[in-house]
């Protein structure tokens, strides 16, 4: 998972080259986001587990901790987002 991850995050670069050839290159994502990455993915899936046995235990739903999985949902995708702009 951590080669897909990092390919998501890759951004592709166009430098103007020798003679006004233009290069593609690519710039790898720093150690720190891809880690950041993953810690939102296991709190995501952590939350999720926690609202499904909230939903099932107390037969009532949670907009707390509905709002915290919203919040780390709309942080990947910042995160993914972000690191293509």
């Amino acid at each position: 998972m951590t080669n897909l991850l990092k390919k998501a995050l890759t951004r592709k670069v166009t430098v103007k080259g020798p003679r006004g050839k233009n290069q593609d290159i690519e710039v790898l994502p720093s150690q720190k986001l891809v880690l950041g990455i993953y810690f939102a993915i296991a709190s995501l899936v952590s939350l999720t587990i926690l609202e499904v046995t909230y939903i099932v235990v107390l037969r009532t739903f949670s907009s707390e901790v509905f709002a915290a999985v919203s919040l780390v949902i709309g942080t990947i995708l910042g995160a993914f987002f972000g690191q293509k702009a």
